[in-house]
């Protein structure tokens, strides 16, 4: 992260984007581990509390994280610490990662269910079958679609980041 983060780095490629597979946050009914508020993929191994992602994540400025195992689309505003960073223009220069869960393109165990009242920090959910699109602009913006295929091609959200360009 050091070395991608540099000064040097961020001129030629400014975004930083992560992806992995069990989400720090999601808002489904199930009892995995982006559920439980000291998630070990957020904050590092119980009592010791080391090798969590997201202070790393919020100290070298990742700007999108992309999760999957959950069989849904959630995004959320930028958040850190379970608080939402979103100001008055959330996807201007965040300070804080955007979450983005795309693991609705299905499996034999069906959706999950979202909880009944979604949390501050969700932003847009779907239990649609589809897939997510990333176009990256140029060094300023960037977009993220989720095409439904339950809805036919159907573009159900989209998000677009901007940034200053990098000095």
């Amino acid at each position: 992260m050091q070395k991608a983060t540099s000064k040097e780095q961020r001129a030629k490629y400014p975004w930083i984007i992560t992806m992995a597979h069990h989400p720090m946050y999601c808002s489904t009914t199930d009892e995995d581990d982006c559920n439980h508020r000291d998630s070990v993929v957020r904050v590092g191994l119980p009592v010791i509390h080391q090798y969590g992602l997201e202070s790393l994540f919020y100290e070298y400025g990742v700007d999108v994280a992309l999760w999957g195992h959950e069989h849904i689309y959630e995004r959320l505003w930028p958040v850190y610490d379970y608080k939402v960073m979103n100001g008055t223009n959330p996807y201007y220069n965040t300070p804080a990662p955007v979450h983005i869960i795309s693991g609705a393109a299905g499996c034999r165990e069906g959706r999950d269910l979202f909880t009944d009242h979604q949390p501050d920090w969700t932003a847009f959910i779907s239990r649609d079958y589809g897939y997510s699109k990333m176009t990256i602009h140029n060094i300023t913006h960037l977009s993220i679609d989720q095409i439904s295929v339950s809805q036919n091609g159907t573009v159900i959200d989209t998000v677009t980041l901007i940034k200053d360009p990098p000095m």
